[in-house]
């Protein structure tokens, strides 16, 4: 079985790695340096156009919005041959996906939108969970290549589900962010300590990943490695709001997050997801993790 991976960002790159250790791999980037790095470190193929990737029986792609597959769909289109099965990563949004799957099975291909969930740990791990959507027999025929970088695939529905429980998933991780920022500000405003406060939540009901992985290190510790964008966590909850309004869901904590997270991408830039609890510090005259 021949494979090909497009999109090698921070999380595309291990993952693309993984794959080229169990099957002949071709990968491509828009920065051909990545690639050319990527064949020496895994002993994937090069592509120096997309075209020379469409020959594959598994298409993965990973890039940061749907808007950049759909401007390669033609060229995949073009020159792949019927039975592909295209298994896309990327965090997009259902409408894309359902778009590009009737592309493809009006020409006898197959379409997984496959985002994944475990950030860049998981995926230079090969431990992240999978939510799919799509059909099953294409699914069961993409497992295997799944299975090199995923521990948890789940299939969650037809066409666009997979991209829908992302954005759903990411919208939770954006509430809970705000969230417990608003909670750790008050209580050092009376005089508790946000670690002693985190060692009591993290062993009761109110405990996330968030309180658990995230805010230790990053926000009490001060240190925000850019490992997933604020930019791209702002449009994940974006996708999950709109597809709510679509459906008629009143979705006022989602909605507010939507907004929250706009403004803090306006006033913060190009930092990491966790950062936008600096917008709240900012607000309130106090930095967490100064007690």
């Amino acid at each position: 079985m021949k494979t090909a991976f497009l999109g090698l960002g921070l999380m595309g790159y291990p993952m693309a790695g993984h794959l080229a250790k169990v099957f002949p791999t071709t990968v491509w980037n828009r920065s051909l340096e990545k690639a050319e790095r990527h064949n020496q470190e895994f002993g994937s193929s090069l592509a120096n156009t997309i075209a020379q990737t469409a020959g594959a029986d598994i298409l993965f792609t990973c890039f940061p919005t749907s808007k950049e597959v759909l401007a390669i769909a033609p060229q995949i289109l073009e020159h792949a041959k019927p039975g592909l099965i295209w298994v896309d990563c990327t965090s997009g949004d259902p409408a894309s996906a359902r778009t590009l799957s009737n592309m493809l099975e009006a020409k006898s291909m197959h379409f997984l939108d496959a985002p994944v969930s475990g950030g860049v740990k998981g995926a230079i791990s090969g431990q992240l969970t999978t939510m799919i959507g799509g059909t099953e027999t294409a699914l069961n025929a993409a497992r295997p290549a799944l299975e090199t970088f995923a521990s948890k695939i789940v299939h969650v529905g037809g066409a666009g589900a997979g991209m829908a429980v992302k954005a759903a998933n990411q919208a939770l991780l954006g509430v809970n962010i705000l969230a417990l920022t608003e909670v750790l500000l008050g209580l050092e405003k009376q005089g508790v300590s946000s670690r002693a406060a985190l060692d009591v939540i993290n062993a009761s009901s109110g405990r996330s990943n968030v309180s658990q992985n995230l805010f230790p290190e990053r926000v009490l510790g001060r240190a925000f490695p850019n490992t997933f964008a604020l930019a791209l966590m702002t449009k994940d909850v974006r996708i999950a709001a709109q597809s709510l309004r679509e459906q008629g869901i009143p979705a006022p904590i989602v909605g507010l997050t939507e907004n929250l997270l706009e403004i803090a991408l306006r006033q913060l830039g190009d930092v990491d997801h966790v950062a936008a609890a600096q917008m709240l510090e900012t607000w309130s005259g106090q930095e967490l993790g100064n007690e």
